[in-house]
């Protein structure tokens, strides 16, 4: 679907590259796991591509699209579903469980529920981390990225590329990769080639900790200076003195002469109710 057809030029300040490849639309569809009964909602559904086929499989769609030029098109695009509703809204000032309560108080759907959406390079990451953060109530979140950004997120501990967001999102979600995306697939074509991944929530499976702020503040912190040991880095950026962070790293039974990237999701869980100890 060509966007100068609707008299819309894609907006470099949002992001915004629309996808056409019906290939790749049908895997991201596939991979989601829609079933009949199930309510999807979709971040940033462009020109409806997409959104039109998330609807042919879903009770209900929720599509949230920032961009106000794009709600005439969509309400073009998608006129031939009743099953799809658009709202101009900013995701990152968005209530997910509002929208899902409201949904299935009015009956529209009875299933589960399926985060889905072709997601902004500039803002990915503040997007996944809401969306978890929030607890938002999905059992599924399936969304196209930075093939670069999405590596991170799937490495493991000891990689290169093993960082910050990687033991972030780890900690909420299983994550796996249904495809990449050439730059092909797009218009406008982007820079760089992406990747979709579905993370599936843990839930009452993730490691339980005393205070979920302070993980994500160990791991922010940890990997401030990811060169440093956690030792230093941890007290370089936690503003704690060294003995303090040593008797802490030692009490989790962590040495404190490793570094940030050595760590499992499950060892940050114990350094984090340690300092949360400290704190108590």
């Amino acid at each position: 679907m060509d966007p100068s057809k609707y008299g819309v030029r894609p907006s470099k300040s949002l992001g915004q590259n629309f996808i056409r490849d019906m290939s790749v639309i049908e895997r991201i569809v596939d991979g989601a796991g829609i079933e009949p009964d199930d309510m999807v909602i979709e971040i940033g559904p462009g020109l409806g591509v997409l959104t039109s086929a998330l609807a042919s499989r879903a009770a209900f769609v929720t599509a949230v699209e920032i961009d106000g030029r794009l709600i005439p098109v969509l309400e073009e695009t998608l006129k031939d579903y009743g099953n799809v509703r658009v709202i101009n809204r900013d995701i990152l000032k968005t209530d997910i469980g509002q929208l899902v309560e409201e949904s299935r108080s009015e009956g529209l759907f009875s299933g589960k529920v399926h985060i889905v959406g072709n997601l902004p390079y500039y803002i990915t990451t503040p997007i996944i981390m809401k969306l978890l953060e929030d607890n938002v109530p999905a059992d599924s979140i399936t969304v196209m990225m930075q093939k670069e950004v999405a590596d991170r997120i799937r490495s493991a501990p000891g990689s290169r590329t093993y960082g910050a967001i990687s033991a972030a999102v780890q900690y909420y979600c299983r994550v796996s990769k249904i495809t990449d995306v050439p730059k092909e697939a797009f218009v406008p074509r982007p820079k760089v080639e992406s990747t979709v991944l579905r993370l599936e929530p843990l839930k009452d499976e993730k490691p339980q900790v005393k205070d979920e702020n302070m993980y994500l503040r160990c791991v922010k912190a940890g990997f401030a200076q990811r060169r440093k040991t956690l030792l230093n880095s941890l007290s370089s950026a936690g503003g704690i003195d060294k003995e303090t962070v040593k008797m802490r790293l030692e009490a989790a039974g962590i040495d404190p002469g490793r570094r940030a990237e050595t760590l499992t999701v499950e060892e940050f869980a114990r350094m984090a109710d340690s300092f949360s100890d400290e704190q108590d």
